[in-house]
């Protein structure tokens, strides 16, 4: 299934795309796409539904972030080795953790705002992982049974508050609309391989990013197995695992995102997201 979130921002119902493509309410079902309805029981639960029975939403309407509810937006840092290169960083030998706020989340196509005071923001196009089920000290044979799906996330990065204000990761990545997500989350059956995905990002039309998760460090088993190690995941925990290169740092000279600016991206399988650059 895809499942998404839609209506005014803060208002957002619960929906689905049927086989056609077309929107449907789940409003009658579920309050959110959140919580217990990502859960195996809740997805099951959804997928005996008649879905030409669910009332069908006209128009256009504004596609929210496909999952509710967020508690942690945890992030994987240069887990692309190419990506690492790019960067002059050397590849890790265990995952690099850091956290985005909730409150960077958006929709797919909402606005990216220039925080004030930035003069480096950037791109970062990556698959992220919905958790479904609560994760604590799991292994990697387990790790995928706590997994509701994955959507496409666009990590936006203010690298000069990364980097040069005494490397605080977090602070770069959690500017308010730093974290659009969807547009739909492709429940876990959707996706047969999350490791041979294609993704990639254009800005202003021009393709800055082309890759594949083939290429990850650290693929989505072991990275649910080592993040639960260190912190239990719940249902609605977003895992963004990473980029591969061509982020606006890594280009000679580089480039970064000013007001007026168009980023779309995409990920084989989770659609596309397209959002105009604005001053914050």
């Amino acid at each position: 299934m895809k499942l998404v979130r839609y209506g005014l921002a803060g208002h957002e119902k619960p929906g689905l795309l049927d086989a056609r493509g077309h929107l449907r309410d789940l409003s009658a079902h579920v309050a959110d796409i959140a919580g217990d309805v990502l859960t195996p029981a809740g997805v099951q639960a959804l997928a005996t539904l008649d879905l030409e029975q669910l009332p069908r939403v006209e128009g256009q309407p504004r596609l929210g972030p496909c999952v509710g509810g967020t508690g942690k937006f945890i992030c994987i840092g240069l887990n692309y080795s190419d990506h690492a290169a790019e960067t002059g960083a050397t590849v890790p030998s265990e995952p690099i953790i850091f956290m985005k706020a909730t409150s960077a989340i958006a929709g797919p196509n909402d606005a990216i705002e220039i925080p004030r005071g930035s003069t480096k923001t950037d791109w970062e196009v990556e698959l992220g992982v919905v958790i479904g089920k609560p994760a604590k000290y799991v292994s990697e044979a387990d790790a995928m049974d706590h997994v509701a799906g994955y959507c496409l996330v666009n990590d936006v990065s203010e690298r000069a508050f990364q980097i040069e204000r005494q490397g605080q990761w977090t602070k770069g990545k959690s500017a308010d609309t730093f974290g659009p997500i969807g547009p739909w989350l492709a429940t876990r059956d959707e996706v047969a391989d999350p490791q041979r995905l294609g993704m990639w990002l254009e800005v202003n039309g021009v393709r800055r990013q082309h890759g594949s998760t083939e290429t990850m460090v650290f693929n989505v088993r072991q990275l649910v197995a080592y993040l639960s190690r260190f912190m239990s995941l719940q249902p609605g925990d977003i895992i963004s695992t990473g980029t591969p290169p061509g982020v606006g740092m890594g280009l000679k000279p580089p480039i970064y995102l000013k007001a007026g600016d168009v980023v779309t991206l995409g990920i084989d399988g989770l659609g596309t997201q397209r959002q105009e650059v604005v001053q914050g």
